[in-house]
C-alpha cells in the first residue's frame, strides 16, 4: 500500500513540474554559471577580510612593530573586500537587503573618523619662550625635556643653564612653510621599520629636504630676539647647545634616548642652520626607526628645540638615581669623563664609574678609574673636537668623593621632586658647581632575582667572553653578527646578536631586531643602553675585544645578568626568557589601531536562527562578512528551488552520519539526476568530493578525547559566553555543511563541533590546474588553546607536503600542480582531519596526549587511509 502511494506522488509531482524550453533552459544555465562566478567572487572578498582583521589582532596582541602606513592600508583592503562582498550580493540577491550598505556606511564613517582625527596637542601660538617661564605644564608647547629642565629652574634651588626653547608651534610653522611636510607626508607613505636600506635612503632625502627649507621670516625674527635677550644676560662671547625636546622625549614610557641630533657651542651666525639640522634628525634612520618601532605617527611628532647656553665642562657625565637593572640596588651610580659628557652617551670612548650609597647620609662606596684617553672639548670655533687628554688625567679619578658625592645629592634631590628614580646629565664647572643638563625618569627593569641558572652541562670552557656592565638584562642568543661600520647595519639579520666596537646611539636601529647585544665600549647609561633596555633587549658593554673572540656567523648565548657570552645555544638559559615587552602598548598609533579594532573583528552575529541575525544588527564589518557569508550560500542553494530548475537545486546527502551534508550540483556532479529530496553517495560524479569523503568516513571517530579538566572548563566557559557555540541548539549553522561540485571541482563550507573549515578543490587529468586549498578556523576553548591546535593540524599537514601558514587560530593550507592519485590521497587527509581534529583543543595543554593524539592520526593515515607508496611521499 505505502510503495502505491509513493508512485502515485512521484506520477504527480513528475507531472506538475513545469518543463522548461531547451532555450529556456540553456539561459538559466548561464544565469547559474553568471551567479556562481559571483558567488566565488564574494567568497574570495571575504577570504581577504578575515585575513586582514587577522592581521590586526596579531599587531594588537604583540605580533610586531606597525605604522600609521599598516594602520590605513589595512582598515582600506578590510574596507574594500566588504564593500565588493556587498556588491557582489547585490547580483545573487538585488535589492534583498538595503540595510547592509547603510550600516557598512555608518561603521565606515567612523573608521574615517578616528583615522582622520587629530592627535596633534593644542600648543601655544609663541613660536620662542623663555626657559624661565617655563615649567612641567609646557610639556605641549616645549616637549618632555625642556619642561623637565624648565621645571627644575623654576620650582628648585638646582641650576640649569639659561636659555629659550623654540616652540612646538615653531616646529609646526617651519614644517608647512613652502609645503614641508605635505612633501614628507608624500615619502614617508610605505615606510617600515625592518626594510633598513629602503629606510636608510628615504632619511638621506629627507633630511637633505629639512636642511634646505627656508626658515620663516616670523620664526627667524622671534629666534633672533630671543637671542639678544641671552645677550644682555650674557655677553656677547657665548655659545649656546641645541637639543631636541619632543612631545614623547624623556618621557617615563618613551625616552628617545640619543635619537635627535644635539648640537654644541653654536654661535648666532650658525644658529638657525643648527635648528634645521636638529628638526632634521628627526628623520634619522635611527630616529625613524625606532618611532615605527614604537607606534608614534610622523604627524604626532612635533619638535621643539631647546637652546641653552654652553657650560664649560670640566667633568660631565650621567646619573642613576638607582640601578636600572637590579631592582634592589638603591645606590646612586654615576658614569663621568673629563669634559663634555659625549663619550659616556654615545659609549665612545672610556669613563670613571662612582657608586655613592643613598643614606644614611651619601658616601662614596665604589669606583672603577679606567684610562681615559680621550675627551671632548668646545672648539674656539662653532662645534666640539675630540682631544688626548693630558699626562695624569688619563689614569686619575674625574671626580673626587666629595664631587661624586655632590653629584649624587643633586640626583636625589631632582629624584625626590619627581617622586621617582631619575636619570640625569651632568657638568661640573671650574667652580665645583653641578649643573644639570637634562633629567628624565628612569625606566627600572623588573627582571627575575638571580636570573636563570645555566644548565650543568655549561663548563668554563663554553664561556667564550665574560666581564663588562649589564646594560639591560636578560638572556638571549642567536648567530653572531659582526657590525664595524653603520654601512652593515642593512645586512643584519633578525634574531642575531649583534656585536659593536662602540654603543654608539645609531645602532638603536637594529634593536628591534636583535636578539642581544654586546659591545666593546659603553656603560649601562649610555643612550643604546636606555634603548636595549626599553625593547627588553639583553645587552652587555664594556666588553673588550669582543669583536674577537666572537666569531662571525657562530651561535652563541648572551647571559646579560652574569656577564657571560656561551658557545652555541644554552637552552636552560632560554626556557624561561624574560617577558617581551611590547612597545607598542601606549603608543597612540596603538591606541588608535585598538579603537579601530572595536569596529572592525568583533563578531556579535553567530547563530542564523536567532532573531537578532539580521542586516540591521551588524555593529562591525566582521558581523557584515558573517551576514554576508551565511546568506550567499542561501542564496546559492535556493537558486535551483526558486527557479523550479531541480537538477540544480541543493539535495541532502543520504548517509548515517549525525549531521546534515548538503549538496550542490554546479554542473555535472551527480551522475544521474535526482529527482527527490536526497543524493546517494554511489551517484556522486565528483571525485574530489569523493575523496573527501573516503578519508571522512574511512577510520571512526572515537568520539571527544579523555576529558582534559581545564581544557572542558574552557570550552564551557566559551560555550557560556558564545551561546551559539552550544551544540545542543537546533541550528542549520551548527548542524549543515555544504558542498558545491561537479566532476573535478568541490567547494566545501562547514562546521563541526565548534570549528570551522572551507575546502575547495579542482583536480583533473591536467596537472598544473590542480589545486587544493583548505581553510580552519575556531574552536570553543580560550585562545592558547587553540593556537595550539592550529599549530598541531599544521605540523601534521607539513607531514603530507602541504604548504602551511597560520595567523592567530586561523590556518591555511594549499598544494597544486600535481597529478590526480596524488591529490586524492590529500584530499583524504583532509577529510579525515576534519573529523578527527573535533574537541582537540580541550587537550592541547597536556603535552602526553598530543604527543599520543599526533603519533594515533600518523598511524591511521600511514597505515590505513594512504597506499603506501603515497604515504612514502611525505615531506
Amino acid at each position: 500500500m505505502m510503495g502505491r502511494i509513493r508512485e502515485y506522488l512521484k506520477h504527480r509531482f513528475s507531472r506538475s513540474r513545469p518543463t522548461l524550453s531547451e532555450e529556456a533552459a540553456e539561459q538559466l544555465r548561464v544565469d547559474f554559471k553568471d551567479r556562481y562566478h559571483h558567488f566565488k567572487l564574494l567568497l574570495s572578498a571575504n577570504k581577504h577580510a578575515l585575513e586582514k582583521m587577522a592581521e590586526i589582532e596579531g599587531a594588537l596582541r604583540g605580533g610586531g612593530a606597525f605604522g600609521m602606513t599598516f594602520v590605513r592600508s589595512v582598515c582600506t583592503e578590510v574596507a574594500a573586500s566588504v564593500m565588493r562582498m556587498i556588491r557582489y550580493m547585490k547580483i545573487l540577491a538585488p535589492d534583498k537587503y538595503p540595510e547592509l550598505l547603510h550600516r557598512f556606511k555608518a561603521i565606515q564613517e567612523e573608521i574615517l573618523t578616528l583615522l582622520e582625527a587629530s592627535f596633534r596637542p593644542h600648543v601655544d601660538s609663541a613660536l620662542v619662550v623663555p626657559l624661565s617661564v617655563i615649567d612641567h605644564t609646557w610639556r605641549e608647547q616645549t616637549g618632555g625635556k625642556m619642561a623637565n629642565l624648565g621645571e627644575l629652574h623654576r620650582h628648585t634651588q638646582l641650576i640649569v643653564p639659561d636659555g629659550f626653547v623654540i616652540t612646538t608651534a615653531a616646529y609646526m610653522r617651519f614644517m608647512a612653510h613652502s609645503g614641508l611636510q605635505d612633501e614628507i607626508d608624500r615619502l614617508l607613505q610605505v615606510t617600515t621599520a625592518d626594510d633598513t636600506a629602503g629606510l636608510l635612503a628615504l632619511s638621506s632625502r629627507i633630511q637633505q629636504v629639512v636642511r634646505k627649507a627656508p626658515i620663516p621670516p616670523d620664526l627667524a625674527s622671534a629666534i633672533g630676539l630671543a637671542w639678544k635677550a641671552l645677550a644682555a644676560r650674557h655677553g656677547t662671547g657665548f655659545r649656546i647647545a641645541l637639543r631636541s625636546s619632543s612631545l614623547f622625549e624623556d618621557s617615563e614610557a618613551v625616552a628617545f634616548a640619543g635619537q635627535f641630533k644635539t648640537e654644541l657651542n653654536i654661535s648666532q651666525d650658525h644658529l638657525l642652520t643648527s635648528y634645521r639640522e636638529v628638526v632634521a634628525s628627526k628623520y634619522s634612520l635611527q630616529a625613524l626607526t625606532y618611532r615605527l618601532r614604537r607606534g608614534i605617527r610622523d604627524e604626532d611628532l612635533a619638535v621643539a628645540v631647546g637652546a641653552m647656553v654652553m657650560v664649560d665642562a670640566v667633568t660631565g657625565g650621567v646619573a642613576y638615581s638607582v640601578n636600572p637593572v637590579d631592582p634592589a640596588d638603591r645606590s646612586v651610580h654615576i658614569d663621568a669623563a673629563w669634559g663634555l659628557p659625549k663619550t659616556i652617551v654615545d659609549g665612545s670612548a672610556a669613563f670613571d664609574s662612582f657608586t655613592v650609597d643613598r643614606s644614611p647620609e651619601p658616601r662614596l662606596s665604589r669606583q672603577t678609574i679606567r684610562h681615559k684617553r680621550d675627551l671632548f672639548v668646545c672648539n674656539p670655533e662653532d662645534g666640539v673636537c675630540q682631544i688626548v687628554a693630558a699626562g695624569e688625567m688619563t689614569d686619575r679619578p674625574c671626580l673626587t668623593p666629595e664631587q661624586a658625592v655632590a653629584v649624587a645629592r643633586v640626583t636625589l634631590d631632582i629624584e625626590a621632586h619627581y617622586s621617582r628614580p631619575q636619570d640625569i646629565e651632568w657638568a661640573l664647572t671650574s667652580d665645583g658647581r653641578v649643573t644639570v643638563l637634562q633629567c628624565r625618569p628612569l625606566s627600572v627593569s623588573a627582571g627575575e632575582e638571580g636570573g636563570m641558572e645555566p644548565p650543568a652541562t655549561v663548563t668554563e670552557a663554553d664561556v667564550l667572553l665574560e666581564g663588562g656592565v649589564t646594560a639591560s638584562p636578560g638572556a638571549g642568543s642567536g648567530p653572531v653578527f659582526l657590525a664595524d661600520r653603520y654601512a652593515d647595519a642593512p645586512k643584519f639579520p633578525s634574531g642575531a646578536v649583534l656585536v659593536v666596537r662602540q654603543a654608539a646611539p645609531h645602532w638603536a636601529t637594529l634593536i628591534g631586531r636583535a636578539s642581544a647585544v654586546v659591545s666593546e665600549q659603553g656603560g649601562f647609561a649610555g643612550h643604546l643602553a636606555n634603548v636595549a633596555r626599553e625593547f627588553g633587549v639583553p645587552a652587555l658593554f664594556g666588553c673588550a675585544d669582543a669583536m674577537v673572540r666572537l666569531a662571525a656567523d657562530t651561535e652563541v648565548t648572551l647571559d646579560a645578568d652574569r656577564r657571560k657570552v656561551y658557545a652555541g645555544i644554552i637552552e636552560g638559559l632560554q626556557a624561561r626568557p624574560p617577558k617581551a615587552i611590547n612597545p607598542m602598548v601606549d603608543s597612540p598609533v596603538y591606541q588608535l589601531l585598538k579603537k579601530l579594532d572595536r569596529l572592525i573583528v568583533p563578531l556579535n552575529l553567530l547563530d542564523p536562527t536567532a532573531r537578532e541575525f539580521h542586516a540591521k544588527n551588524c555593529r562591525t564589518l566582521h558581523d557584515i562578512t558573517r551576514f554576508l557569508h551565511e546568506k550567499s550560500v542561501q542564496e546559492m542553494f535556493n537558486f535551483g528551488k526558486d527557479h523550479q530548475f531541480p537538477e540544480r537545486s541543493s539535495k541532502q546527502l543520504f548517509f548515517e552520519v549525525p549531521m546534515q551534508w548538503w549538496v550542490l550540483n554546479l554542473d555535472d556532479g551527480f551522475k544521474e539526476e535526482v529527482d527527490g529530496k536526497y543524493v546517494h553517495l554511489e551517484n556522486i560524479a565528483s571525485e574530489p568530493m569523493r575523496a573527501f569523503w573516503e578519508g571522512f568516513t574511512a577510520i571512526p571517530w572515537a568520539g571527544p578525547p579523555p576529558i582534559d579538566h581545564r581544557g572542558l572548563a574552557s570550552v564551557l566557559f566559551q560555550s557560556t559566553a558564545n551561546t551559539a557555540l552550544t551544540t545542543g541548539r537546533q541550528s542549520r549553522y551548527a548542524e549543515k555543511n555544504y558542498f558545491m561540485i561537479s566532476r573535478h571541482y568541490c567547494n566545501l563550507s562547514s562546521r563541526l563541533g565548534y570549528h570551522f573549515a572551507t575546502l575547495e578543490a579542482l583536480v583533473s587529468e591536467r596537472a598544473p590546474e590542480n589545486y587544493i586549498t583548505f581553510q580552519f578556523k575556531g574552536g570553543a576553548a580560550d585562545i592558547e588553546r587553540r593556537l595550539r591546535r592550529v599549530h598541531f593540524i599544521a605540523e601534521l599537514l607539513e607531514n603530507y607536503a602541504f604548504r602551511v601558514t597560520t595567523q592567530e587560530d586561523h590556518l591555511t593550507a594549499r598544494i597544486d600542480n600535481d597529478d590526480c592519485e596524488f591529490m586524492y590521497e590529500r584530499l583524504k587527509i583532509l577529510g579525515y582531519f576534519s573529523l578527527h581534529t573535533r574537541q582537540i583543543d580541550m587537550v592541547m595543554k597536556n603535552s602526553a596526549r598530543v604527543n599520543a593524539l599526533r603519533k594515533k592520526m600518523l598511524a591511521d593515515i600511514d597505515g590505513e587511509l594512504l597506499d603506501p607508496a603515497s604515504a612514502g611521499q611525505r615531506d
